[in-house]
C-alpha cells in the first residue's frame, strides 16, 4: 500500500476550528512538520478538507 507525505505549509492561525481539528488529527501541529500516512479515503477525505495548508507527496 503506497504512502503520503504530508506537510504543513500554512499557519493555522485564524482558521477554522474543523480545519484545525483535521490538522491535528493527522499530526500536523507546527508550519513544516511531515507525517507519512497511508493513502486510503479517509486520508484523502481529510487532506482535501485542508488541501489549501499542505504539500502532499507520494512516498
Amino acid at each position: 500500500m503506497a504512502n503520503l507525505e504530508i506537510k504543513l505549509v500554512k499557519s493555522l492561525i485564524g482558521r477554522k476550528q474543523d480545519q484545525i481539528d483535521t490538522a491535528k488529527a493527522l499530526g500536523l501541529t507546527k508550519i513544516n512538520k511531515v507525517v507519512v500516512k497511508s493513502d486510503n479515503e479517509a486520508m484523502r477525505g481529510m487532506i482535501n478538507k485542508i488541501s489549501h495548508l499542505v504539500e502532499v507527496k507520494e512516498a
